[in-house]
C-alpha cells in the first residue's frame, strides 16, 4: 500500500466520522475541510513517525509538508530517501 493510502486509512479511521466525508481527495487541505486541527496534526505526525521510522523536525512542521494526502507523501518519501 503506498503512503497516500496509508495516511487515508489512518485519518479516515481516526478523524472522519461522518461517512459523507470519506471521499478525501489527495489534495484536500486538512485543516482547511477541518479534517484536522493542530492536536490531530500532531497525532498524525506520531502515526507518520512509528510507521515510517522517520524523525519529523520542528522546521519541517509547514503546511507545505503535512496538510494534505500530496503533501504528507512527498515529505514522507523525501525522509525515506525516496526523491522520485
Amino acid at each position: 500500500m503506498d503512503i497516500a493510502n496509508q495516511v487515508r486509512d489512518y485519518i479516515i479511521d481516526n478523524f472522519i466520522y461522518n461517512s459523507r466525508e470519506t471521499e478525501l481527495k489527495n489534495q484536500d487541505s486538512f485543516l482547511k475541510k477541518g479534517i484536522l486541527d493542530s492536536t490531530g496534526i500532531l497525532e498524525l505526525i506520531t502515526f507518520l513517525e512509528n510507521t515510517y521510522g522517520i524523525l519529523v523536525e520542528d522546521e519541517e512542521l509547514v503546511p507545505e509538508n503535512l496538510d494534505s494526502l500530496d503533501n504528507v507523501s512527498k515529505f514522507v518519501s523525501y525522509k525515506l530517501g525516496n526523491t522520485n
